[in-house]
């Protein structure tokens, strides 16, 4: 929700009248409608965090089938792709808070695969192993298909022994 992503990518999130992730998960825009090409890549298209994200949390509580807007706002925009005999996407990243409230949910259940990053220290296997198990559960009550790919180290410093025994444990995981 604090747009990091939006912005590294180049897109300007405070723009007057953009609309973003928020207008397809709490207002049921069309997410055609929100994404934007990203002007330092080529073929890449952003559908930007905007400030209003951040209150998303609190009013999708109150929404019937919260937890499947952005799958269902995904297989809507792959049908009107179809239908203006536009392609697919080949990939669609979605980049989700470190927490595991609604908006991660939407992720887990909209995604076919999930790659987690995870910082080469020792408190972060904790959360690892909350996320790892809420995986699972998203798995066996409301996306059967979604798949763990891979969990990414980073900020390695191999000359720790820190970072070592983090990716041993990783590893083992």
């Amino acid at each position: 929700p604090q747009g990091n992503a939006s912005t590294a990518l180049g897109i300007d999130r405070h723009a007057d009248a953009m609309m973003g992730v928020y207008d397809v998960l709490v207002a049921d825009r069309p997410l055609l409608r929100t994404v934007r090409p990203c002007p330092d890549v080529p073929d890449l298209w952003v559908a930007p965090a905007t400030i209003d994200l951040a209150g998303a949390e609190i009013e999708l509580v109150a929404i019937e089938r919260r937890e499947f807007r952005l799958r269902e706002a995904l297989d809507r925009l792959r049908q009107q792709l179809a239908r203006n005999r536009i392609g697919a996407p080949d990939y669609v990243l979605i980049d989700c808070p470190p927490s595991l409230g609604l908006l991660t949910l939407n992720a887990l259940v909209a995604a076919d695969e999930v790659v987690i990053p995870i910082q080469c220290e020792y408190y972060a296997l904790e959360g690892l192993t909350q996320l790892i198990r809420t995986v699972g559960l998203v798995q066996a009550s409301l996306n059967p298909s979604l798949g763990l790919g891979a969990i990414l180290l980073t900020m390695y410093d191999g000359r720790t022994r820190l970072a070592a025994q983090v990716a041993e444990e990783v590893r083992t995981h």
